[in-house]
């Protein structure tokens, strides 16, 4: 299971492609492979964090949680990102949570072999900042969308965000599965609001449910909703 990271593909989907032969020689040496399983947390709102993890497989959504005690989903994150790399580089603790939605297997790479490489790698610390003005504008998207869209405009654009991000079974369903309460964590709006919406879509016939999956029925449809038609 253990791979060396010079051989692996999945750093060219992140900040680890600035590395030189030797800095990623350095952080093979020290990281370790985990396996996250479904519903296991890779850390919580608050911790103080040693190092970085890097998500060779499966998918983790990163939260904040409200006053109100609602989980609000930011992020989906999936192969080749690297979560953690905010808090460890600011040195403060971690803003948002993050939690296996189905098995997952991280390299977690220790701090020094990140703060260390920043120090003296120009082109690695242009990566991780580029890494990190992408998560900015995606936040600032969030923000407008919460703010200025309705509960069905967001709601049919999770649906095609799941869709063109991971795709689908063989069966027309999305293939990455969320409760419905996760669901209602990542437009923010409460579950049973998320659940109603669900079933005007499906009545409507723009989309298909089974138990917990969800398909896409009609993507022209769903477009026209998030436009506001």
């Amino acid at each position: 299971m253990e791979s060396r990271c010079e051989n692996c593909i999945i750093r060219q989907f992140n900040s680890l492609r600035a590395m030189s032969k030797e800095e990623l020689k350095q952080v093979s040496d020290t990281k370790t492979t985990k396996i996250i399983k479904k519903g296991e947390s890779l850390f919580a709102e608050g911790d103080k964090l040693n190092g970085v993890y890097c998500v060779r497989n499966g998918v983790s959504k990163l939260s904040k949680l409200s006053a109100n005690g609602k989980d609000q989903i930011v992020k989906l994150a999936s192969k080749g990102e690297v979560l953690g790399q905010r808090s460890v580089i600011s040195q403060e603790i971690t803003n948002l949570s993050a939690v296996a939605v189905n098995d997952m297997e991280v390299c977690f790479i220790p701090k020094d072999a990140i703060t260390n490489t920043l120090q003296k790698n120009p082109n690695f610390t242009l990566e991780v900042l580029r890494h990190m003005a992408h998560d900015l504008k995606e936040a600032d998207d969030v923000i407008v969308n919460i703010s200025q869209k309705t509960v069905k405009q967001r709601m049919a654009e999770a649906f095609l965000y799941l869709q063109n991000n991971f795709g689908e079974d063989t069966d027309g369903f999305l293939a990455l599965t969320l409760s419905r309460e996760d669901i209602s964590n990542v437009v923010g709006t409460a579950t049973e609001s998320a659940i109603r919406i669900i079933s005007e879509f499906k009545k409507k016939g723009l989309i298909h449910t089974s138990g917990k999956k969800i398909g896409i029925k009609d993507e022209r449809k769903l477009l026209e909703v998030v436009e506001g038609f």
